[in-house]
């Protein structure tokens, strides 16, 4: 029995370390778990204060945003620099060149029963001709006016400021005015710069009534209607100084234009434009006069009022980027009333003078591959029956006018490939009765034109 009681009691002792290190583990245990949940608690704790903050700061910004859409701020000024290349404009450059071969000298090209009015219209010289260089600057001046300069230099070594305006852009209610030398909003080709034509010059009607494209030195103002369909309107007055009209020698503005355009979708493809505009003018001592039987002008000088109405029209059809169909067409139609200066022999004598002329022109072009187009335009004009009522003067003064109206005609085939956007090489037949001496185009002058264009730099989308 002794035995048995010192063989337990030897066994306990020997259990006890190993009871001993299995009460300090689970102390141990215990307390990394306490750990843990105090670290779980904490963490918590702290989403929940983000996720308050969050929730208040989301509430002020929402407070602001309403605060802003009910009182809005004006557009920030632009911020101050000292860096050289702060004001960065857009660059543009624009090469042109020719090649001509007529089959009449175009050194007497006329417009048969129109004023002359300017020297750059008709053919031009035969042979190799350098086209009009166009250079443009163009950027935004702060957040409220943007300006566009636009220098022609002239295969005669000349520089001529084509455009130089200043438009804005802040304006509200679509509204917008623009100031300085622009294209006038006058008709559809007016506005379009040589380089974007579709031929390679301007329809008849454009070299009769303005002597090629109506500048205006003065300032527009144009509104666009917030509605679906395109709605414009717009007016514009300046000096006046450009043909049919003259600079007046007083202090005030001298006509006046006044344009509509609306236009729209058909389908998915189809798109369209038309206007109408009114120009009216006044001139004083405006020189030239229309061509006598021999040749020579059978006035001097005119002075009265000038007004020119225009209806304008364009349709495009573009079922894809490989086939696009343009029609364009443009009708005007000038009424004059006043005095021209007859001076035979330096005595000058006064003849009353009232004429309407008009004209029209009809063009087509179509892309039929990704590179290629071909165009088809017919110009058509009616110099009207002038009425003049000479002075008393005796004898009485033959104008040497012919009775009748005149018709002059152009028919004019084209065919252009664009290897790029920036590239254009085009070749342009014309069948050229602007003289009026023959019974059909076929039976007038044949002009060959071959013409490139090069494009460089920053340019601005076109004109639809």
């Amino acid at each position: 029995m002794r035995t048995l009681r010192i063989v337990v009691a030897s066994m306990t002792l020997a259990t006890l370390p190993v009871l001993a290190s299995a009460a300090d583990d689970v102390a141990a245990l215990r307390a990394e778990m306490q750990a843990l949940k105090s670290d779980y608690n904490a963490r918590v704790e702290a989403l929940e204060a983000r996720i308050q903050q969050l929730e208040t700061a989301n509430a002020a910004t929402a407070d602001a945003t309403l605060a802003a859409a009910a009182t809005p701020e004006p557009p920030p000024a632009a911020p101050a620099t000292s860096s050289a290349s702060a004001f960065n404009p857009a660059i543009s450059l624009i090469l042109g060149g020719s090649y001509t071969r007529t089959s009449r000298n175009p050194a007497d090209w006329q417009i048969a029963g129109f004023v002359p009015a300017g020297d750059e219209i008709g053919p031009g010289e035969r042979s190799f001709n350098l086209g009009e260089s166009e250079l443009t600057f163009s950027a935004n001046i702060d957040p409220y006016f943007a300006g566009t300069l636009t220098a022609a230099i002239t295969a005669d070594n000349e520089i001529e400021v084509e455009e130089a305006f200043f438009r804005t852009t802040a304006l509200r209610g679509g509204l917008s005015v623009k100031g300085g030398r622009f294209f006038s909003g006058v008709g559809y080709l007016n506005e379009v710069h040589a380089h974007a034509w579709d031929f390679v010059d301007q329809p008849l009607v454009y070299q009769a009534m303005f002597g090629g494209q109506y500048r205006q030195n003065g300032v527009q103002v144009k509104w666009l209607a917030p509605t679906d369909l395109f709605l414009e309107f717009g007016a514009e007055t300046g000096n006046g100084d450009n043909f049919p009209g003259t600079r007046l020698e007083d202090n005030g503005l001298n006509g006046a234009t006044l344009f509509a355009h609306v236009g729209g979708d058909i389908g998915d493809y189809t798109s369209w434009r038309a206007g109408a505009s009114w120009l009216t003018l006044n001139a004083e001592d405006r020189p030239g006069g229309i061509p006598g039987a021999d040749g020579a002008s059978a006035f001097d000088s005119f002075s009265g009022d000038s007004d020119t109405w225009v209806v304008d029209g364009v349709l495009k059809w573009a079922p894809s980027p490989r086939r696009q169909l343009k029609v364009q067409g443009e009708y005007m139609r000038r009424k004059e009333q006043g005095t021209y200066v007859f001076d035979p022999a330096g005595v000058a004598a006064l003849a009353n003078y009232r004429n309407t002329q008009s004209g029209w022109y009809l063009q087509s072009v179509y892309q039929f591959a990704p590179r290629w187009r071909v165009g088809l335009r017919y110009d058509s004009l009616d110099s009207g029956g002038a009425l003049y009522t000479p002075a008393a003067i005796d004898p009485p003064i033959d104008f040497g006018l012919p009775p009748d109206a005149l018709h002059p005609e152009r028919v004019s085939l084209m065919l252009d490939w664009n290897p790029s956007e920036f590239s254009r090489l085009r070749a342009q037949y014309d069948w050229d009765d602007a003289r009026d001496d023959g019974d059909s185009p076929m039976d007038g002058d044949g002009v060959l034109r071959l013409q490139y264009i090069y494009g460089m730099g920053a340019h601005g989308a076109h004109k639809y």
